[in-house]
């Protein structure tokens, strides 16, 4: 029901706000840009489900393997402690806790190819004991809100963008990254905690956390010894070492169990295909309504207001030109990607705003694509208050960004 309201509230908020643009200010192509918006945003929603499509087939075909060979339930019984406490409707042992695992640490190593399918395998998994399959149950909400906190232990890719722009030192946003980050996936399981009565104080929930600590800790240790270069490189070899190293393992262990591989494999990915074609309605519906929003100026409109209260109460306001990337990450990862680029190509990559717009990209993921993406793959219709605690995660990594960015760059 929120994301419908939201949903709503955008295209309305567009529309009015064209009409406004066009009696009181002359603008009189408004509605051409708006409506050209629609059309891109709907082939983007079809190209990105597009390319979606082999990535699916591909990992769900794997995960098919893994599930047939015994893997998955393997991997269910090791993580099984901790995620009974997190997710303590779903039964011990569960499959769906092998394959959100598997998300969770594609994940953190910045392997987003790898990690969108097999998040929609642990929602599908999640949906075979969901007792109402139109309405999200409590794991469903818990594993997308720490879906979209993003926490990322490596984060290659704003590192490569910032080379690409004339950073002087790429890595040198990569401790307020991960802090930033960091800071988002706790509030995100401690908002979805206070809303199911789930109890954050349990020992094995709090070893667990004191663990990732522990792993943030090594990770940072490593970045600051390590030259950049070397750094990107290895991380990189590292991550896809492992991923390998996964095809492998499912492989063998399902040649170990004597099942037919291969037909396990063409199971699998042809459900792969069929989640990439359920997901395009739900994709195009968001990304048309975040589009029309960006396109009618209603954005820059709010950027430049709250940039005035800001001012009014006496607070700095060198954060405020950073303020589209903050509000456009919750809603397109490709909008505050180019958003972020733009902002480095007019102030500089190592400028303040350079370094707070790539902070405000790590720190967080793109909920509402997420949202609709996994609950539209699963087609839930009443996502209750995934939206919101996935919007707290959001708030706390762009305030963790802003802040970290004054304490090491201002």
């Amino acid at each position: 029901m929120v994301l419908n309201y939201i949903w709503v509230g955008l295209i309305l908020i567009a529309v009015v706000f064209g009409f406004v643009q066009m009696c009181f200010f002359g603008e009189t192509e408004i509605f051409n840009r708006i409506m050209l918006s629609t059309f891109d945003s709907a082939k983007n929603g079809f190209e990105i489900s597009l390319g979606l499509t082999g990535v699916l087939a591909l990992w769900m075909g794997v995960m098919k393997i893994g599930e047939k060979g015994g893997v998955v339930e393997k991997m269910s019984r090791v993580v099984s402690p901790f995620f009974c406490r997190l997710f303590p409707d779903v039964p011990k042992g569960h499959k769906s806790f092998g394959s959100m695992f598997m998300n969770l640490s594609a994940t953190m190593l910045g392997i987003d190819n790898a990690a969108t399918p097999m998040g929609l395998q642990a929602m599908r998994e999640l949906q075979e004991i969901n007792p109402d399959k139109e309405k999200a149950s409590n794991p469903m909400i818990m594993f997308l809100v720490l879906v979209t906190s993003g926490l990322t232990l490596v984060p290659v890719s704003i590192m490569v963008y910032r080379a690409q722009m004339g950073a002087a030192n790429p890595a040198d946003v990569f401790l307020p990254i991960l802090l930033a980050t960091f800071f988002a996936a706790i509030a995100g399981i401690i908002s979805v905690a206070v809303a199911q009565k789930i109890r954050l104080w349990d020992p094995v929930i709090l070893g667990v956390i004191g663990g990732l600590c522990l792993i943030v800790g090594a990770v940072i240790a490593v970045a600051f010894t390590l030259p950049q270069e070397v750094f990107s490189k290895w991380s990189n070899i590292v991550a896809y070492i492992l991923l390998l190293s996964v095809i492998v393992w499912f492989v063998v262990q399902g040649v170990v169990a004597k099942i037919n591989v291969y037909d396990a494999f063409i199971e699998g990915a042809k459900d792969g295909f069929t989640t990439a074609v359920g997901i395009i309605p739900y994709l195009i519906a968001m990304l048309v309504a975040v589009g029309m929003f960006r396109a009618s100026g209603a954005m820059d409109l709010l950027v430049s207001g709250l940039g005035w209260c800001f001012a009014a109460i006496g607070l700095n306001t060198d954060f405020v030109p950073a303020l589209p990337t903050a509000f456009m990450r919750p809603l397109s990862g490709g909008g505050a990607r180019g958003l972020m680029i733009d902002a480095m190509a007019q102030y500089g990559a190592d400028s303040f705003v350079g370094r707070l717009v790539s902070i405000v990209q790590g720190s967080t993921d793109t909920t509402f694509y997420i949202l609709a993406v996994y609950f539209g793959s699963v087609k839930i219709k009443d996502t209750r208050y995934a939206v919101v605690c996935g919007l707290i995660a959001d708030f706390c990594g762009i305030l963790a960004s802003i802040l970290l960015a004054y304490l090491f760059f201002h």
